[in-house]
C-alpha cells in the first residue's frame, strides 16, 4: 500500500498542533498548580499523564510523517 505526500503533511501537520495544544496546556497547568490552585493529587497526575501520552503521539506522528515525506522525495 502506497502512502502519499498529503498523509506525509497531514501527519506533521498533527505533530506542529499536537505540540502547541498540549505545551500550551501543560504551560497553564504549570501555572494553576504553582498559583495553589485546590486540587485533588489524581488530577494533577492524570492531567500530566495526559500531556506525556500525547507529546509521544506528536513525536511518532513527526518521525512518520517525515520518513513518508523523505521517501516519497526520493521516489
Amino acid at each position: 500500500m502506497s502512502v502519499g505526500r498529503r498523509t506525509g503533511w497531514f501527519l506533521v501537520a498533527m505533530a506542529v498542533w499536537n505540540f502547541f495544544i498540549w505545551l500550551t496546556f501543560a504551560k497553564n497547568l504549570s501555572e494553576a498548580h504553582a498559583d495553589g490552585e485546590d486540587r485533588a493529587t489524581g488530577y494533577w497526575v492524570a492531567h500530566t499523564g495526559l500531556i506525556v501520552v500525547n507529546l509521544v503521539l506528536g513525536v511518532v506522528f513527526a518521525v512518520l510523517g517525515s520518513k513518508i515525506l523523505r521517501n516519497r522525495s526520493a521516489s
